[in-house]
């Protein structure tokens, strides 16, 4: 079998690393808020090429808390995508502010700067781009729109952590970047966990404040807060991983060029390239009309493959209970016709040769066409 993520194979090759840290952790005795967690954040800073890193609780925390703090609330509209992960538009709609989708570009299934134009209203106060499985979002012109119309701009780059346009990193182009350090992630935990980066010494108190209670000190609260923190024994060992995160990256981007070398000619939509972006390749998504069929045809030879996303959020039960539901006609095509492939680090040369054969030879042979 070969799995679509397998983390246990990074985990034993860094275990005894591991397990030292966090036995140092247990004999320390501090376990949230203590010099694990304010070294990682120092770190993720750098790495993100911010002046601050705050650790929370996780990626959907990290959109909620920025938001949040960037006073987004009742009346207020935030732009996103509509084809992404249900948290996007979760931690929107739990500021109070009403989520807008604007559709994507069918080359990389991110948003569209025009649609998010046109989505623009008075009552918009922030946009929200995803940099959907490790591809940025066109951030120069959504930055640009941000400014000329005086929004907010946050970064969804759960999904991007390392991921660069033109030499600058996902996560510093915004008013806050949000990452998300879930166990399949790129950079990812032993539990949930997210980190917020900004360069903007406000912002940054705010968030601080926000995640603990509202507090300033030990017992003084100057507003109602959260309890979202990022423990120091996660800390501890996203620290270990960290230091690793730009091979295995590499090792991500390398195994994606071979598939495309292999996959040229076929009736495939393979990841979109622009030499001005570094993708991290958090998935290799492919499209084809044939997504169903192609993965019950891996499944029966043992390749792991999911389908993402097989539905737009706007078709979603929860949205249309809520919401109008929008006309997006491109994420509306797009969605369950896009199929994850393997692509972690630990993937072995041989393994991604049994899995480009078997893609081959499903559309060589029409095999459930």
């Amino acid at each position: 079998m070969i799995p679509l993520i397998d983390i246990k194979r990074q985990h034993q090759a860094l275990k005894g690393e591991m397990e030292r840290a966090v036995g140092e952790v247990l004999d320390q005795g501090q376990f949230i808020l203590g010099k694990n967690l304010e070294a990682f954040e120092k770190e993720m800073a750098e790495y993100c090429g911010t002046r601050y890193g705050i650790g929370v609780n996780s990626g959907t925390d990290a959109i909620f808390l920025s938001l949040q703090a960037l006073g987004v609330g009742e009346g207020d509209e935030v732009i996103t995508s509509p084809y992404t992960f249900f948290a996007t538009v979760e931690a929107i709609v739990h500021t109070g502010a009403r989520p807008v989708l604007a559709d994507i570009e069918t080359r990389h299934f991110n948003l569209d700067p025009e649609q998010v134009e046109r989505a623009i209203t008075p009552r918009t106060k922030a946009i929200l781009p995803v940099h959907l499985f490790g591809r940025p979002a066109d951030m120069k012109a959504l930055a640009s729109l941000a400014q000329r119309y005086g929004l907010r701009l946050v970064e969804d780059a759960c999904q991007a952590i390392g991921a660069e346009i033109e030499g600058k990193p996902v996560g510093s182009w915004g008013d806050a970047g949000c990452f998300s350090f879930y166990p399949t992630k790129n950079l990812g935990g032993m539990g949930d966990g997210g980190m917020i980066t900004t360069s903007d010494p406000q912002l940054h108190e705010r968030i601080r404040l926000l995640r603990t209670h509202g507090a300033y000190r030990k017992y003084h609260h100057s507003r109602f807060g959260f309890n979202s923190r990022l423990d120091e024994i996660q800390a501890a060992i996203l620290r270990i991983k960290l230091k690793h995160l730009p091979k295995w990256n590499g090792r991500r981007r390398m195994l994606a060029r071979r598939y495309r070398e292999a996959f040229h000619g076929l009736p495939l939509q393979l990841p979109a390239e622009d030499s001005q972006i570094t993708p991290v390749y958090h998935l290799f998504v492919v499209r084809t009309p044939h997504s169903a069929s192609l993965k019950k045809w891996l499944a029966s030879h043992g390749i792991g493959c999911e389908i993402y996303y097989p539905m737009p959020l706007h078709h979603q039960k929860a949205w249309k209970d809520r919401f109008p539901v929008p006309s997006l006609p491109r994420a509306e095509a797009v969605a369950g016709t896009t199929l994850a492939l393997p692509v972690y680090p630990e993937l072995s040369d041989g393994e991604q040769e049994i899995i480009i054969e078997k893609v081959i030879r499903f559309f060589k042979e029409g095999k459930g066409l």
